[in-house]
C-alpha cells in the first residue's frame, strides 16, 4: 500500500512538471536539427561553429547530419549546444497524464482479471456491475501496486 501512494504521489508530481512544458509537439526538431537552425539563425557559418567546438568543418557537418537522423549522442548535442550558448533541455515527455495510463492500465488489469471474479460472485449471488468497478478504480488505483498493473 505504501509503494502505491508514492507512486501515486511521483505521478502526481512528474504530471505537474510535465503540465508547464507544454505540448510535446512544441519541442519538434526542425527537419535539419536544432544545430543547423540556431547557426543559421546566429548567423554563424559552419566554418565559426566548427572552430568553437574544436572540430573540422566536414566533422560539423557530419554531426548536424547525425542530429538530423536522431543518431546523435546527448553529449555531443550538449557540447553543440553550449558552443552556440545554449542548453541542452532532455526529457521524455508522456503522450497523456501518468495518472490517466495508470488509470487505464488498472481498468484492463481489472476487466482481465474480472471474469473469474465475477463467475465466484455469481455464484454466491453478488454481481459486479460496470458502474460498481468504476466506482472502485480510483481506490484500487491509490491502493494496488502499479507494477501489478503491467503483467
Amino acid at each position: 500500500m505504501k509503494k502505491a501512494r508514492l507512486a501515486a504521489h511521483s505521478r502526481s508530481q512528474l504530471d505537474e512538471r510535465f503540465k508547464e512544458l507544454g505540448p510535446a509537439k512544441r519541442y519538434t526538431p526542425p527537419v535539419r536539427g536544432w544545430i543547423k537552425a540556431l547557426q543559421e539563425a546566429l548567423g554563424m557559418s559552419t566554418a565559426q561553429l566548427a572552430k568553437r567546438l574544436g572540430i573540422s568543418q566536414p566533422s560539423l557537418v557530419l554531426l548536424e547530419q547525425s542530429e538530423a537522423k536522431g543518431t546523435i549522442e546527448l553529449a555531443t548535442l550538449r557540447r553543440a549546444a553550449e558552443a552556440l550558448d545554449c542548453t541542452l533541455v532532455y526529457a521524455v515527455v508522456p503522450n497523456k497524464p501518468l495518472e490517466a495510463t495508470i488509470r487505464d492500465r488498472a481498468r484492463a488489469f481489472l476487466h482481465h482479471h474480472r471474469g473469474p471474479i465475477e463467475h465466484s460472485m455469481l455464484l454466491e449471488d453478488q454481481t459486479v456491475t460496470a458502474k460498481d468497478a468504476e466506482a472502485r478504480l480510483d481506490e484500487i488505483v491509490r491502493e494496488t501496486n502499479p507494477r501489478l498493473f503491467w503483467d
